[in-house]
């Protein structure tokens, strides 16, 4: 039977809320509406019943305590408080900070003001995998090293980073060790305390609830944690991000926490992982020319990064308008630069300006996949047969020649 189009394979960039999900938020939109900060009456009281059950929820779910859980707006909000909040807290301890060239921007920026501030900042390498060597941050450790920060899981190539490890390694240093891990959060098993995590950003929308909302895991206990806040005025969650809670949408997130652990114990991961798996062969036997960006075997399960040589990745995706993936290049009209990310892996120019990304989810089914498999095997051969640097008997163009105007921009 042929799947309902459009089919959507985009979930590392946001997933579809739950309807489960939107059903446990809808009473405090309306009936529930009260302020968690309120204490004076009952609505008030409801408010802040449901955010502490949900933090208990979101806190199961990555093995903390729930009075480690603090609320944000996002991942991005979640990193910048927690690099730059425990980079200023230290700053008289020590002004070294080491992160890796595969991060994403919402940690490389808040990494980039810290060198702005007076920082000294460390950028490892990867891999051919993608995998930052725990070697590679011993290495790189020093007497004024005050936070690591590695991600969980990469959001272009999905590579699992080596993070208990590197927690390990920062524990023994006492040093800092935060990992954003808004595409790991219920995608793996993650316990904080086993891998020796002590600041962890997570996302919602990653997580099939709502945008908006987020939260960063910050460890209590020994040896003592400090963030200086990046937001003021009223104090709230324990005086490290003040604002009204919103409430409907952490109610939100601890449903969508608690389904992502059913998800974790239930095979449901695996069901994924077999979609992934299936998309994979498919592609590689019935297309030629096709390249696997980032290792196999630590991977996220619901993640393939795939270049096609001689075919543009923007051009690929507007002939499979049906299926919504995203370009694995990162290009951006201004620029037309290929991802930090797959440059890092070291893989051409050529290569990387091919790539796409794609995220399989809890809904997509094998359906949805044959059919991509078979809307991709025809458009391929068609747009490389219309690609003028592939005509039969020329060697063709260099792209690694070409130099982007930026003057345009």
């Amino acid at each position: 039977m042929a799947p309902s189009l459009p089919i959507y394979l985009d979930h590392h960039a946001t997933t579809p809320c739950d309807a489960r999900v939107v059903q446990a938020m809808l009473p405090f939109f309306t009936e529930k509406f009260g302020n968690a900060a309120s204490r004076s009456h009952s609505f008030g009281y409801a408010a802040k019943s449901a955010v502490e059950h949900a933090r208990t929820q979101l806190a199961t779910l990555i093995g903390a305590s729930p009075k480690e859980i603090v609320w944000t707006s996002g991942a991005t909000e979640s990193n910048n408080l927690a690099i730059l909040g425990t980079a200023r807290a230290r700053r008289d301890r020590g002004r070294h900070v080491i992160t890796v060239a595969t991060e994403h921007q919402a940690v490389l920026d808040p990494v980039a003001q810290l060198g702005k501030e007076g920082f000294e900042v460390t950028v490892l390498g990867v891999d051919p995998d993608g995998r930052v060597r725990p070697e590679a941050i011993e290495a790189a450790l020093r007497p004024d090293t005050v936070l690591v920060s590695v991600m969980a899981a990469n959001n272009e190539i999905g590579t699992l980073q080596p993070i208990g490890a590197i927690g390990a390694l920062c524990r023994e240093h006492d040093v800092v060790f935060h990992t954003d891990a808004a595409q790991a959060v219920g995608k793996i098993p993650l316990d904080v305390k086993a891998l020796h995590v002590d600041l962890l950003s997570a996302s919602a929308h990653k997580l099939y609830g709502p945008k908006g909302v987020g939260a960063l895991y910050v460890r209590r206990g020994r040896p003592w944690l400090r963030l200086e806040p990046i937001l003021y005025g009223g104090g709230h969650e324990r005086g490290l991000r003040s604002g009204t809670l919103p409430v409907p949408l952490i109610v939100g997130f601890g449903k969508a926490a608690v389904l992502g652990a059913e998800d974790l114990a239930d095979d449901g991961i695996e069901r994924v992982r077999a979609l992934r798996d299936r998309l994979w062969e498919g592609l590689r036997t019935r297309i030629d020319g096709v390249t696997l960006n980032g290792g196999f075997e630590h991977r996220l399960p619901n993640n393939l990064n795939v270049s096609f040589r001689g075919v543009e990745a923007e051009a690929l995706m507007m002939a499979i308008r049906d299926v919504a993936c995203s370009s694995g290049s990162a290009c951006t009209s201004a620029t037309l630069e290929p991802s930090h990310v797959l440059r890092a892996l070291g893989v051409d120019d050529e290569i990387a300006h091919t790539s796409i990304r794609f995220g399989i989810g809890r809904t997509n089914t094998p359906e949805e996949i044959d059919y991509t498999v078979d809307l991709l095997a025809d458009k391929v051969p068609m747009l490389r047969a219309m690609n003028p640097l592939n005509e039969p008997g020329a060697d063709g163009a260099d792209l690694r020649a070409i130099r982007y105007d930026r003057s345009l921009s």
